[in-house]
């Protein structure tokens, strides 16, 4: 019974060989994850920047546009007092 045994383990080794992970293959992995991270990483932090800045340059146009429409206001307004008074300054 034993001799059948031993075949049948000797079969079952070739037909299903054990695969087993060693030191190189460890290090072989590990030497594409960090080859992976080393190009992934520095592109989702450069347009995690990109996003950031135009995001701000967005918000400082709308400012600058604000900016440019009180200016229009501010001079509409100088030069109605400007007129009145060069108006009120004939007058009198």
């Amino acid at each position: 019974m034993s001799k059948k045994l031993d075949l049948l383990d000797e079969v079952d080794l070739v037909l299903n060989p054990k695969k087993s992970l060693n030191v190189s293959y460890f290090l072989y992995v590990f030497f594409i994850l960090s080859l992976i991270c080393m190009f992934i990483f520095p592109k989702i932090y450069i347009q995690q920047q990109i996003y950031f800045k135009s995001r701000d340059i967005s918000k400082l146009n709308g400012e600058y546009d604000i900016l440019k429409e009180e200016n229009r206001l501010i001079s509409s307004s100088v030069e109605s007092i400007r007129f009145k008074n060069q108006i009120l300054d004939t007058l009198f």
